[in-house]
């Protein structure tokens, strides 16, 4: 090459199902039709959210080429600082070119969804594991030259396409390719698949880009939802005692652990709560109502704590099948099977059986190691299959007795318990009190991961008697913060010896 001219250099970052692979060959194919030279290459990232796909694409003007003498050498990778657009699937993809040093403020035209598909790192956080999306948006913004973006995924939820046909649109709205927009339509309608629904994403992303939406996105205003009208006798006269019986500041959080109890177990286990509520807010230092407003939340989240039944129950809900076939966007005429995989042990076997049974089962010899031989592998059902949805049903059908259980008689043995320490320390230090209701953070899960929320709040609440009437409330969140921060207590066990209560 004897010139001074550049590929223009587009880079694309997409998770697996979102079409990155066909937004970079329609790019390449607009390329070649319109008097480019154009090469696209990928390198995969890891599995499902850990990490995205990320396609490359170099663009280099035919005339340009042979007035050179011959073809372009051509990238196989975006360089750091040397990227004229980046385009992101969603919102921490965007973070993510940013952190690689793909977008540059001299340069590089971001366009991204704002929308989130959270990371394995922020699910499996013990705690809220959640990056700040404000946080990551005015960083990102500071990064690029330009940054256009809106929830396309709504968007193409809205037009019945994929996000790939939104960003395209949105890039053709953006200008900053050298093509016109019948050149970008012309393009999808040379792929042939798709081409109504993906015309019609493709339209009301240029426009959304043509309109200026590269500014700060617009804040949702949120409704106060309508006082609920139960026709059930008995819910309606749970309600009515929330209503009548607590302040307004608090009713949201009852009225909604009112209904969790409902569906987790009845009526009569609701009013248990709201008897539990009932003495929490006659204790003193609730003015505020902040004891009151975080006991509620957390006594509910506790008291349907999740068993075997509990699972069954979710994965075989009509809402969940709907869910899974709007994410698979599954079309119709088309079958979708569903398969879990489950691993129960026999811990959790005995906790789902009455308590006499499950006891028996958990001391016996022989039952006991034909148990763990039926079920040390594992199994795969298939709930979209009726054998599999029947077996979970019947799974699920065992919260008739989950009251006379041995894993109730655990957790509620510990609910009285940290309801009681609660009473005491409001007594004292009502700051210290609504800490120690925020402790049931640390109870989650089943299995395993509650195993080990079990032993970390164990750990703390043997803190908290340890250090009596001089422990402060910052200190108490300090120890449960750092019980969240890591799943093995490492940094539980250094703040526990940092305030001499290890």
């Amino acid at each position: 090459m004897t010139s001074n001219a550049q590929p223009i250099k587009v880079a694309i970052l997409a998770m697996g199902g979102e079409g990155g692979g066909v937004l970079a060959d329609w790019i390449v194919d607009m390329g070649e039709a319109n008097g480019y030279v154009a090469q696209t290459t990928s390198v995969p990232g890891v599995a499902q959210r850990t990490g995205a796909t990320i396609y490359y694409v170099e663009l280099y003007p035919t005339a340009q080429a042979e007035a050179d003498g011959g073809l372009p050498v051509l990238a196989l990778m975006p360089l750091p600082g040397d990227v004229d657009v980046v385009l992101a699937s969603e919102l921490m993809e965007a973070g993510r070119a940013v952190q690689r040093g793909l977008v540059t403020r001299d340069r590089t035209t971001l366009i991204a969804s704002t929308h989130r598909v959270f990371s394995i790192a922020e699910k499996s956080a013990l705690g809220d594991g959640r990056v700040d999306s404000d946080q990551l948006l005015a960083h990102t913004a500071k990064a690029a030259k330009r940054f256009i973006r809106f929830d396309m995924a709504q968007a193409a939820e809205a037009s019945g396409s994929v996000i790939s046909a939104v960003l395209f649109g949105t890039l053709a709205g953006s200008g900053v390719l050298p093509f016109s927009r019948a050149q970008f339509e012309a393009t999808i309608e040379r792929g042939g698949v798709g081409v109504k629904p993906s015309l019609k994403a493709f339209g009301a992303a240029f426009a959304r880009a043509q309109g200026g939406d590269d500014g700060e996105p617009a804040k949702e205003v949120p409704i106060a939802a309508p006082a609920p009208q139960p026709r059930h006798p008995a819910v309606r006269a749970l309600v009515e005692r929330v209503q009548h019986d607590f302040p307004v500041q608090a009713q949201d959080f009852l009225l909604e652990g009112v209904r969790r109890l409902i569906d987790y177990q009845d009526p009569a286990y609701a009013s248990l709560y709201l008897d539990r509520m009932a003495a929490i807010a006659a204790l003193p230092g609730n003015d505020d109502h902040r004891l009151l407003r975080e006991t509620a939340r957390h006594l509910a989240l506790w008291m349907s704590y999740e068993d075997t039944a509990r699972v069954a129950a979710l994965k075989t809900r009509a809402t969940r099948f709907e869910r899974v076939r709007g994410e698979a966007s599954v079309q119709p005429g088309q079958v979708l099977a569903i398969n879990e995989y489950m691993h129960p042990r026999l811990q959790e076997i005995c906790e789902t059986l009455p308590g006499g049974i499950g006891r028996w089962l958990m001391n016996s010899t022989m039952p006991k190691k034909l148990v763990e031989r039926f079920t040390q592998h594992g199994r795969v059902i298939q709930t979209s299959s009726l054998r599999g949805y029947l077996m979970l049903r019947i799974v699920a059908a065992c919260k008739r007795w989950r009251l006379s259980t041995m894993r109730y008689a655990e957790e509620n043995r510990r609910i009285e318990e940290w309801l009681q320490r609660i009473a005491a320390t409001a007594q004292r230090n009502p700051e210290l009190a609504v800490e120690l209701a925020q402790c049931q953070r640390l109870v989650k899960g089943y299995s395993d991961t509650h195993e080990r929320g079990i032993r970390n709040y164990d750990t703390v609440m043997r803190a908290v008697e340890r250090a009596g009437t001089a422990l402060a409330p910052a200190t108490l969140r300090e120890l449960r913060d750092a019980a969240l921060a890591d799943e093995h207590g490492h940094k539980l066990q250094a703040a526990l010896a940092q305030h001499a209560l290890a």
